[in-house]
């Protein structure tokens, strides 16, 4: 009895990891298959003219040359970056910083 335990433990071990592999594998699969239908998609608005002419007036600020187009300048766009009117910045430019490094070590000691 003792024998034939052993003899079928290892083949269960390997079922039962075979049968993990299978089942990590479909899940992989599963998510490549979603990112190509994603990718697909994204390819398929790359090649839609309307799509291309809004990213680009979006990102890069492209006017056609038909339209009068303007940009604010106020600090008050949707990137998040916003104006402050209630004092200095907090961080002084970078030509200051610089300024007072070079200041700092012409001080004699």
């Amino acid at each position: 009895m003792c024998a034939i335990a052993l003899s079928l433990a290892y083949p269960v071990r390997e079922y039962i990891a075979q049968r993990k592999e299978i089942s990590d594998l479909q899940r992989k699969q599963a998510a490549a298959r979603k990112r190509v239908d994603e990718l697909a998609q994204r390819k398929r608005q790359l090649g839609d003219k309307s799509y291309i002419e809004r990213e680009a007036t979006r990102r890069l600020h492209y006017c056609r040359p038909d339209v009068t187009c303007y940009i604010v300048l106020d600090g008050g766009g949707d990137d998040g970056r916003k104006a402050r009117n209630d004092g200095p910045a907090t961080r002084p430019p970078w030509y200051e910083t610089l300024w007072r490094s070079v200041e700092t070590a012409d001080r004699p000691r």
